[in-house]
């Protein structure tokens, strides 16, 4: 466990900072256990009214200094902070593990997006580019350039603990805003891990202190960040219910929301597809976190003819995997983030046997030596009709649906009858059945790919969806736009001042 000392992590943590200051605060304790085994990792004290306060008023006067600085020269900053976490990639990728349960693959996974999204980020800093137009009036120049917005609040789930906030972050950094962080409170220490590093980079920089916030607790602190009118832009990753709650609040002020909510991603499995290349692309994608992506996927809709074959490949996947301490590499799925998730997902058992679900796959809780958490669960699989209610509710949990369908219309719209829209696939060698389910009548998620999975995303594209998955857009492509305050800019180089639909004054 020298990861946690080497993270600088203390029993006892302030949970409240501007950057190399950690404030004194009097909210409650928030207590971090891991699934792991159950045990107490570190507690940390959440952030109090006064203190947020201190924080937002920080940021906003660092945000006054930080904007000025060249966009090049942010990014340096951010490159350097890309190589830290090269330095530290090992001690915080067991620690995401650790306090959040994945597989510590996927943890060093998640801690490798973060250097790629500070790679992504130092490019981009060149590259904040404006467009010039040509004016229908004589002797003047039009053009459009983007300013920083200010302070922005990111608020992010317990299920990526540190890359979601790169994402958001390396991007409102090169763009010329401060940030104001809150963790999830199932994953308070990740985030505390992750300030140190950034104040020690910043230290070196002579960065403005308050340029880089963090501020921990429960919803309260959320609405605290949602109605507060000095913070133009939220970006929030969760769930749906609170994606509508959030949203209604910014929305009330006229403020601006990148929303990353709930997801019900399906694959097709064609009868010409790669059936081996796809088991691989469907297993990784049900049971990788646990089924706690909100791009796992939770429903394969598979065309008649390779049904049963495609059922049994699966089946027989799943009696080999590998369950236990998401620290020893050779376990493929680790506990699930607590024992209310274990809760939730039982109960979806529950109601899909109710809504007439056949489980080729039992789940149940695992128990004995190496489970004392009680949140190791077994990943399932249910056969399933497409209309049922528990089909169309995102459980977070390895609960895989299985249904077949007879035509390609017939599974896409399938795919798309759920409230959710972030991330699907088709797997198929037929060029005419990718190039449909691409295409306008197609797929209606915001991520749509042709013979991989749905879980995962590379950080050069932007990362988000459609329908109550919230319409937000993170990471790469020109989501940096969110970021920043379009101008429209007109410059008159002539001797003359031509006046709108030819009106003229007599002076």
């Amino acid at each position: 466990m020298d990861f946690i000392r080497l993270l600088h992590i203390e029993p006892t943590n302030m949970g409240t900072s501007t950057g190399n200051e950690w404030l004194t605060s009097y909210g409650s304790e928030i207590q971090s256990f891991t699934p792991v085994n159950g045990s107490l990792i570190a507690t940390v004290t959440a952030t109090d009214k006064e203190a947020y306060e201190a924080v937002v008023h920080k940021a906003a006067s660092a945000f006054k200094i930080w904007r000025n600085w060249p966009a090049p020269k942010r990014g340096e900053i951010v490159r350097q902070l890309g190589e830290s976490l090269r330095a530290n990639k090992e001690n915080l990728g067991k620690l995401v593990s650790f306090e959040m349960g994945k597989s510590l693959q996927e943890g060093m996974g998640e801690v490798q997006e973060m250097i790629d999204i500070c790679d992504f980020a130092v490019g981009l800093s060149r590259q904040l580019y404006g467009l010039t137009m040509h004016s229908e009036r004589p002797n003047h120049r039009m053009y459009e350039q983007w300013h920083p917005l200010g302070i922005v609040g990111i608020i992010s789930s317990f299920n990526f603990p540190v890359a979601v906030w790169s994402w958001n972050t390396a991007i409102a950094w090169v763009c010329g805003n401060v940030c104001i962080w809150k963790p999830s409170e199932k994953t308070p220490l990740c985030s505390i891990a992750v300030q140190k590093i950034v104040a020690d980079v910043f230290a070196k920089n002579h960065v403005p202190e308050g340029v880089s916030c963090l501020v921990q607790g429960d919803k309260t602190v959320g609405e605290w960040l949602s109605h507060d009118t000095r913070i133009p832009l939220i970006s929030a990753t969760g769930s749906t219910r609170m994606g509508k709650a959030l949203n209604t609040a910014v929305a009330a002020r006229l403020g601006k929301c990148i929303l990353e909510l709930g997801g019900n991603n399906a694959i097709i499995i064609s009868q010409h597809a790669d059936l081996d290349m796809a088991l691989l692309g469907c297993l990784f994608g049900a049971v990788g976190t646990a089924g706690q992506r909100c791009t796992t996927t939770r429903r394969l809709i598979i065309h008649e003819s390779v049904y049963e074959t495609f059922k049994n490949k699966l089946v027989k996947a799943y009696q080999q995997l590998k369950i236990g301490n998401p620290l020893q590499p050779e376990n493929h799925v680790g506990p699930l983030i607590d024992k209310t998730a274990v809760q939730l997902y039982l109960h979806a058992i529950e109601q899909c046997q109710q809504q007439g679900g056949k489980f080729i796959v039992p789940g149940g809780v695992m128990e004995g030596t190496g489970f004392e958490s009680g949140c190791y669960v077994k990943p399932c699989i249910a056969e399933v009709q497409p209309n049922m209610p528990i089909v169309h509710h995102e459980t977070f949990a390895p609960i895989l649906y299985i249904m077949p369908y007879k035509t390609l219309d017939e599974a896409i719209e399938i795919q798309n009858q759920v409230p959710q829209g972030l991330s699907s696939a088709i797997m198929t060698l037929n060029l005419r059945e990718a190039e449909a389910f691409l295409s306008h009548a197609g797929s209606d998620c915001g991520i749509a790919n042709v013979n991989i999975g749905t879980s995962g995303a590379e950080i050069g594209g932007a990362f988000g969806g459609e329908k109550e998955t919230g319409g937000g857009r993170e990471s790469g492509s020109d989501a940096w736009k969110a970021y920043m305050r379009r101008q429209t800019n007109t410059i008159n180089w002539g001797t003359q001042l031509p006046l709108a639909q030819g009106i003229t004054f007599e002076l």
